[in-house]
């Protein structure tokens, strides 16, 4: 149930802009709830490629986890750590943005200039198992940056849901139940008022005729 607007003169004009703002606000909540449908559609989809890209991470961790300890085992700690320390990884990162109903999402394209590379030439402090680890850590790193644009752009998506959810909300329950208790009083009151007047030149109608018949 809602709240009557305070209206300042009842008067017809003023019922018909009421009219007028129950028909705006109606519209603009079909647009809003519609809005509403596509950013919670957007952010289902994006929960989905989330779980998705962080069980990939996973995956991806493990599997340079056991090819480090194998290479840890086969090189060494120490020749391992200076073989990490020079290695050169040439990625570019190109950030974007996208809009998804009106919310601006981050947008990051992956660009790898080259594959990893050592400036350890040495054979015994390289391999194989060694190469296929700063492989894998490149794939890490590419999986990290996917999974920073969607657990950012869900962050962005959900706070614009609870927002929109507000303005929904406000309209659904507060403007129009309002605007409908408003429009139904001042009309009921209005028809009230005209079946008064409607009476009362009955009433004087049936005067005149009566004076007039007096008159005769």
């Amino acid at each position: 149930m809602g709240t009557k607007i305070e209206v300042t003169r009842p008067t017809k004009i003023e019922l018909a802009r009421l009219k007028r703002r129950h028909r705006l606000a109606t519209r603009i909540q079909k647009i809003v709830k519609d809005r509403l449908s596509i950013l919670i559609m957007e952010f289902l989809q994006t929960v989905t490629e989330c779980a998705s890209v962080k069980e990939k991470l996973l995956a991806e961790f493990m599997e340079a986890y056991k090819v480090f300890s194998i290479s840890s085992g086969f090189h060494g700690t120490v020749p391992l750590e200076k073989e990490l320390f020079v290695s050169e990884m040439s990625i570019k990162v190109h950030a974007g943005m996208r809009n998804v109903a009106g919310v601006r999402l981050p947008l990051f394209e992956i660009e790898t200039v080259e594959p990893v590379t050592s400036k350890m030439k040495s054979a015994a402090y390289t391999s194989s198992i060694l190469d296929h680890a700063t492989e894998l850590s490149q794939k890490c790193l590419e999986t990290m940056i996917q999974l920073a644009e969607l657990e950012n752009s869900l962050e962005l998506l959900g706070a614009e849901i609870n927002k929109v959810k507000r303005i929904n909300n406000a309209l659904e329950y507060i403007v129009i139940p309002g605007l409908d208790v408003t429009i139904k009083y001042l009309t009921m009151k209005f028809e009230e008022r005209d079946r008064e007047e409607v009476a009362r030149l009955k009433h004087v109608k049936l005067l005149i005729e009566q004076r007039e018949a007096y008159a005769y």
